[in-house]
C-alpha cells in the first residue's frame, strides 16, 4: 500500500515538473560542454523530452543481467560504460549488451581517478579497454566516460585527438551508495528534465548492494513514459544535439589503437 502511495505521489510531482524547465539543466552549467561542444556532452537538447539512461562499472553476472531483463521488458535502450577488466571476466554479458541493441561506452580498464593520471596512462586505459570490448563483441566505441567524471581541458583535447567523445551526466542517482528503490526513484523524479543524462551503475565492488537500481527502473520507466519522456542512447542524443535528428546509421565505432 505504501509503495502504491509513493508511486502516485511521484507521478503527481513529475506531472507538475513537466511544465517547467529546471535552470540547473542549462548547458552553461557544464563548462567543458560549453568550451568543447564537439568533444563533450553532459546533457542533450532541452527543447525535446529525450532522456538517456546510462550505466557504469559493468559488466557483471549479478546486476547487469537483471537490468538488461528489465530494459528488455520495457522496450528501452540504454548506454553501458564498460570497464575493460570486467569485460575480460564477463565477455558473455558484454556480448549480450550489444546483441540486445544497447550502446556501449568506454569506462577505462581499472577505474582510476584520471585527475591523478598523466596523458599516457589515460591513453593506455582507454585503448586497452577498447581492444577488450572489440575482442568480446567485434565492435569498438567512440564514447568515453571518465571515472568520477574527472577530466581536465588537456585530457578533453587528448580524447578528441584519439577520436573519442567524452560523456558526463546531469542527474546522479548515487545508487552506488545503496540507498534503495524509493530514494533512487525520488532522485530522478525530483531532477528530471528534457535532455537529461541519468547516471546509474550496473556493477560495483562486491560489497555494494545495487538491487535498488533494477527495482527503481521498474517504476521509473513507466512513470517517465507516461509523462512524455522518450528514452534514447548516447549516440542518438549526440546526433540530436549536433544534427537535430537521429540517423538510422549511427557512427558509433572508432578504429583500434
Amino acid at each position: 500500500m505504501l509503495d502504491r502511495i509513493f508511486v502516485l505521489l511521484a507521478a503527481t510531482l513529475l506531472s507538475l515538473m513537466s511544465f517547467t524547465t529546471l535552470s540547473s539543466a542549462h548547458p552553461a552549467h557544464y563548462p567543458l560542454q560549453t568550451e568543447f561542444p564537439d568533444h563533450m556532452l553532459y546533457q542533450g537538447q532541452i527543447e525535446g523530452k529525450m532522456i538517456a539512461l546510462t550505466f557504469d562499472d559493468g559488466p557483471d553476472q549479478q546486476y547487469t543481467p537483471e537490468i538488461l531483463d528489465i530494459l528488455n521488458e520495457h522496450k528501452v535502450k540504454a548506454t553501458f560504460f564498460l570497464m575493460g577488466s570486467r569485460v575480460v571476466k564477463h565477455p558473455d554479458v558484454t556480448k549480450r549488451i550489444v546483441n540486445e541493441g544497447h550502446a556501449i561506452g568506454n569506462h577505462t580498464y581499472w577505474h582510476p581517478n584520471l585527475a591523478e593520471a598523466d596523458i599516457h596512462q589515460m591513453e593506455w586505459e582507454i585503448n586497452h579497454t577498447n581492444n577488450q570490448i572489440y575482442q568480446a563483441t567485434g565492435k569498438t566505441t567512440q564514447w568515453f566516460r571518465a571515472p568520477y567524471g574527472a577530466l581536465n581541458q588537456q585530457q578533453v583535447l587528448s580524447l578528441g585527438f584519439l577520436g573519442y567523445k567524452g560523456i558526463g551526466w546531469s542527474i546522479d542517482t548515487e545508487d552506488w551508495k545503496g540507498p534503495g528503490k524509493k530514494a533512487i526513484t525520488r532522485q530522478v523524479i525530483n531532477n528530471v528534465h528534457p535532455g537529461a543524462i541519468i547516471l546509474m551503475h550496473n556493477a560495483g565492488h562486491w560489497t555494494q548492494d545495487l538491487s535498488g537500481t533494477a527495482e527503481s527502473l521498474d517504476e521509473l520507466i513507466p512513470l517517465l513514459k507516461r509523462n512524455g519522456y522518450q528514452f534514447v542512447t548516447i549516440p542518438q542524443m549526440w546526433q540530436l544535439n549536433h544534427h537535430g535528428q537521429i540517423s538510422s546509421k549511427q557512427a558509433d565505432e572508432r578504429p583500434l589503437k
